[in-house]
Protein backbone atom coordinates (compact mmCIF):
# COMPACT_ATOMS: atom_id res chain seq x y z
CA UNK A 1 0.00 0.00 0.00
CA UNK A 2 1.14 3.54 -0.75
CA UNK A 3 0.78 5.59 2.45
CA UNK A 4 -0.50 9.14 1.86
CA UNK A 5 -0.53 12.22 4.08
CA UNK A 6 -3.26 14.71 3.15
CA UNK A 7 -2.39 18.32 4.03
CA UNK A 8 -4.95 21.12 3.74
CA UNK A 9 -5.83 24.00 6.05
CA UNK A 10 -9.55 23.42 5.44
CA UNK A 11 -10.62 20.32 7.38
CA UNK A 12 -13.57 19.70 5.08
CA UNK A 13 -11.37 19.78 1.98
CA UNK A 14 -8.87 17.49 3.69
CA UNK A 15 -11.68 15.04 4.44
CA UNK A 16 -12.88 15.09 0.82
CA UNK A 17 -9.36 14.57 -0.53
CA UNK A 18 -8.76 11.77 1.95
CA UNK A 19 -12.00 10.09 0.86
CA UNK A 20 -10.85 10.34 -2.76
CA UNK A 21 -7.50 8.73 -1.89
CA UNK A 22 -9.17 5.84 -0.04
CA UNK A 23 -11.22 5.04 -3.16
CA UNK A 24 -8.10 4.43 -5.26
CA UNK A 25 -6.85 0.82 -5.04
CA UNK A 26 -3.35 0.56 -3.62
CA UNK A 27 -3.49 3.82 -1.65
CA UNK A 28 -4.21 4.41 2.03
CA UNK A 29 -4.47 7.62 4.07
CA UNK A 30 -1.80 7.59 6.79
CA UNK A 31 -2.97 10.87 8.30
CA UNK A 32 -4.31 14.38 7.84
CA UNK A 33 -2.61 17.68 8.68
CA UNK A 34 -3.94 21.24 8.63
CA UNK A 35 -0.72 23.22 9.09
CA UNK A 36 2.90 23.08 7.99
CA UNK A 37 4.12 22.25 11.51
CA UNK A 38 1.62 19.41 11.86
CA UNK A 39 2.55 18.06 8.42
CA UNK A 40 6.28 18.02 9.23
CA UNK A 41 5.63 16.37 12.59
CA UNK A 42 3.53 13.60 11.03
CA UNK A 43 6.10 12.98 8.30
CA UNK A 44 8.74 12.57 11.02
CA UNK A 45 6.50 10.13 12.91
CA UNK A 46 4.78 8.15 10.16
CA UNK A 47 5.99 6.04 7.25
CA UNK A 48 4.64 8.34 4.53
CA UNK A 49 5.29 7.65 0.84
CA UNK A 50 3.38 10.56 -0.69
CA UNK A 51 2.13 13.96 0.52
CA UNK A 52 -0.85 15.69 -1.08
CA UNK A 53 0.17 19.20 -0.13
CA UNK A 54 -1.80 22.43 -0.14
CA UNK A 55 0.21 25.61 -0.70
CA UNK A 56 -1.82 28.00 1.45
CA UNK A 57 -1.27 26.90 5.06
CA UNK A 58 -1.77 29.06 8.17
CA UNK A 59 1.84 29.01 9.38
CA UNK A 60 3.99 28.36 6.28
CA UNK A 61 3.53 27.79 2.57
CA UNK A 62 3.49 24.37 1.01
CA UNK A 63 6.75 25.24 -0.75
CA UNK A 64 8.34 25.94 2.63
CA UNK A 65 7.21 22.47 3.74
CA UNK A 66 8.88 20.89 0.72
CA UNK A 67 12.11 22.77 1.45
CA UNK A 68 12.02 21.63 5.08
CA UNK A 69 11.46 18.03 4.02
CA UNK A 70 14.58 18.05 1.87
CA UNK A 71 16.63 19.81 4.54
CA UNK A 72 15.62 17.09 7.02
CA UNK A 73 16.66 14.39 4.57
CA UNK A 74 13.17 13.11 3.78
CA UNK A 75 12.75 11.67 0.30
CA UNK A 76 8.95 11.66 0.60
CA UNK A 77 7.24 12.36 -2.71
CA UNK A 78 4.99 15.41 -3.02
CA UNK A 79 2.04 16.27 -5.23
CA UNK A 80 0.86 19.85 -4.79
CA UNK A 81 -2.95 20.18 -4.60
CA UNK A 82 -3.69 23.86 -4.37
CA UNK A 83 -5.60 26.86 -5.69
CA UNK A 84 -2.32 28.69 -6.34
CA UNK A 85 -2.23 29.20 -10.11
CA UNK A 86 0.59 31.72 -10.61
CA UNK A 87 3.43 30.47 -12.77
CA UNK A 88 6.07 31.48 -10.20
CA UNK A 89 4.60 29.12 -7.60
CA UNK A 90 4.26 26.31 -10.13
CA UNK A 91 7.87 26.80 -11.22
CA UNK A 92 9.11 26.91 -7.62
CA UNK A 93 7.22 23.71 -6.80
CA UNK A 94 8.91 22.00 -9.73
CA UNK A 95 12.36 23.20 -8.71
CA UNK A 96 11.85 22.07 -5.12
CA UNK A 97 11.02 18.57 -6.27
CA UNK A 98 7.22 18.31 -6.36
CA UNK A 99 6.31 15.49 -8.75
CA UNK A 100 2.98 16.94 -9.85
CA UNK A 101 0.76 19.98 -9.46
CA UNK A 102 -3.03 19.67 -9.31
CA UNK A 103 -5.03 22.90 -9.37
CA UNK A 104 -8.18 23.22 -7.26
CA UNK A 105 -11.00 22.60 -7.75
CA UNK A 106 -10.52 19.12 -9.16
CA UNK A 107 -12.63 16.00 -9.50
CA UNK A 108 -12.06 12.51 -8.19
CA UNK A 109 -11.11 11.49 -11.75
CA UNK A 110 -8.49 14.24 -11.87
CA UNK A 111 -6.87 13.15 -8.62
CA UNK A 112 -7.13 9.48 -9.46
CA UNK A 113 -5.29 10.03 -12.74
CA UNK A 114 -2.40 11.59 -10.81
CA UNK A 115 -2.37 8.79 -8.22
CA UNK A 116 -2.54 6.04 -10.85
CA UNK A 117 0.34 7.68 -12.73
CA UNK A 118 2.30 7.92 -9.48
CA UNK A 119 1.71 4.21 -8.78
CA UNK A 120 2.96 3.39 -12.28
CA UNK A 121 6.07 5.47 -11.64
CA UNK A 122 6.69 3.64 -8.35
CA UNK A 123 6.44 0.25 -10.04
CA UNK A 124 8.87 1.34 -12.75
CA UNK A 125 11.43 2.69 -10.28
CA UNK A 126 11.14 -0.29 -7.94
CA UNK A 127 12.50 -2.46 -10.75
CA UNK A 128 15.96 -0.95 -10.21
CA UNK A 129 18.89 -1.73 -12.51
CA UNK A 130 20.02 0.37 -15.45
CA UNK A 131 17.73 2.11 -17.90
CA UNK A 132 17.97 2.47 -21.65
CA UNK A 133 16.66 5.65 -23.26
CA UNK A 134 13.20 4.15 -23.83
CA UNK A 135 12.96 3.28 -20.14
CA UNK A 136 14.18 6.75 -19.12
CA UNK A 137 11.52 8.31 -21.36
CA UNK A 138 8.90 6.07 -19.77
CA UNK A 139 9.98 7.11 -16.26
CA UNK A 140 9.87 10.81 -17.08
CA UNK A 141 6.58 10.41 -18.92
CA UNK A 142 4.84 8.34 -16.25
CA UNK A 143 3.30 11.31 -14.46
CA UNK A 144 1.95 12.92 -17.63
CA UNK A 145 -0.91 10.44 -17.83
CA UNK A 146 -4.27 11.99 -18.60
CA UNK A 147 -7.60 10.97 -17.08
CA UNK A 148 -9.38 8.09 -18.74
CA UNK A 149 -11.83 9.29 -21.37
CA UNK A 150 -15.54 9.22 -20.71
CA UNK A 151 -16.87 5.82 -21.72
CA UNK A 152 -19.32 5.60 -24.62
CA UNK A 153 -22.79 4.20 -24.07
CA UNK A 154 -22.82 0.47 -23.44
CA UNK A 155 -19.42 0.36 -21.72
CA UNK A 156 -19.08 -0.33 -18.00
CA UNK A 157 -16.57 1.63 -15.87
CA UNK A 158 -16.09 -1.50 -13.73
CA UNK A 159 -15.21 -3.62 -16.77
CA UNK A 160 -12.96 -0.88 -18.17
CA UNK A 161 -11.09 -0.76 -14.85
CA UNK A 162 -10.75 -4.57 -14.82
CA UNK A 163 -9.25 -4.51 -18.31
CA UNK A 164 -6.96 -1.57 -17.49
CA UNK A 165 -5.53 -3.26 -14.41
CA UNK A 166 -5.01 -6.53 -16.25
CA UNK A 167 -3.04 -4.70 -18.95
CA UNK A 168 -1.01 -2.69 -16.44
CA UNK A 169 0.06 -5.81 -14.53
CA UNK A 170 0.80 -7.93 -17.60
CA UNK A 171 4.48 -8.68 -18.21
CA UNK A 172 4.21 -7.74 -21.87
CA UNK A 173 1.77 -7.41 -24.78
CA UNK A 174 -1.18 -9.80 -24.53
CA UNK A 175 -3.89 -10.96 -26.90
CA UNK A 176 -7.64 -10.50 -26.50
CA UNK A 177 -7.93 -14.22 -25.72
CA UNK A 178 -5.29 -14.02 -22.98
CA UNK A 179 -7.01 -10.97 -21.51
CA UNK A 180 -10.36 -12.76 -21.59
CA UNK A 181 -8.91 -15.76 -19.75
CA UNK A 182 -7.24 -13.54 -17.14
CA UNK A 183 -10.32 -11.40 -16.46
CA UNK A 184 -12.97 -14.10 -17.09
CA UNK A 185 -14.62 -11.86 -19.66
CA UNK A 186 -15.78 -13.16 -23.01
CA UNK A 187 -13.28 -12.74 -25.83
CA UNK A 188 -15.74 -10.46 -27.64
CA UNK A 189 -16.04 -8.17 -24.62
CA UNK A 190 -12.27 -8.12 -24.10
CA UNK A 191 -11.75 -7.22 -27.76
CA UNK A 192 -14.32 -4.42 -27.58
CA UNK A 193 -12.63 -2.74 -24.61
CA UNK A 194 -9.15 -3.23 -26.07
CA UNK A 195 -10.21 -1.45 -29.27
CA UNK A 196 -11.69 1.40 -27.23
CA UNK A 197 -8.47 1.83 -25.24
CA UNK A 198 -6.41 1.66 -28.42
CA UNK A 199 -8.51 4.40 -30.07
CA UNK A 200 -8.03 6.68 -27.05
CA UNK A 201 -4.27 6.14 -27.00
CA UNK A 202 -4.15 4.24 -23.72
CA UNK A 203 -3.10 0.96 -25.34
CA UNK A 204 -0.49 0.21 -27.98
CA UNK A 205 -1.29 -2.41 -30.65
CA UNK A 206 1.39 -4.65 -32.11
CA UNK A 207 1.30 -7.63 -34.45
CA UNK A 208 2.83 -11.04 -33.79
CA UNK A 209 3.26 -13.40 -36.73
CA UNK A 210 3.01 -17.14 -36.09
CA UNK A 211 3.31 -20.29 -38.17
CA UNK A 212 -0.02 -19.71 -39.87
CA UNK A 213 1.14 -16.44 -41.38
CA UNK A 214 -1.83 -14.59 -39.93
CA UNK A 215 -0.82 -11.84 -37.49
CA UNK A 216 -2.09 -11.96 -33.92
CA UNK A 217 -3.13 -8.64 -32.43
CA UNK A 218 -1.40 -7.98 -29.11
CA UNK A 219 -2.05 -5.08 -26.77
CA UNK A 220 0.14 -3.29 -24.24
CA UNK A 221 -0.77 -0.56 -21.76
CA UNK A 222 1.14 2.67 -22.23
CA UNK A 223 1.45 5.18 -19.37
CA UNK A 224 3.10 7.86 -21.51
CA UNK A 225 -0.03 9.06 -23.34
Amino acid sequence: MIEVLVVDDDTRVADVNAAYVEKVPGFRVAGRAHSAAEALRLIDELAVDLVLLDHYLPDETGLAVVRSLRERGHQTDVIMVTAARDVATVQAAMRHGALQYLVKPFSYAGLRAKLDAYATLRRTLDGGGEAEQAEVDRIFGALSATPAPELPKGHSPTTAELVRRALMTAEGPISAQELAEHTRLSRQTAQRYLKLLERTGRVRLSLKYGDTGRPEHRYEWTSTL
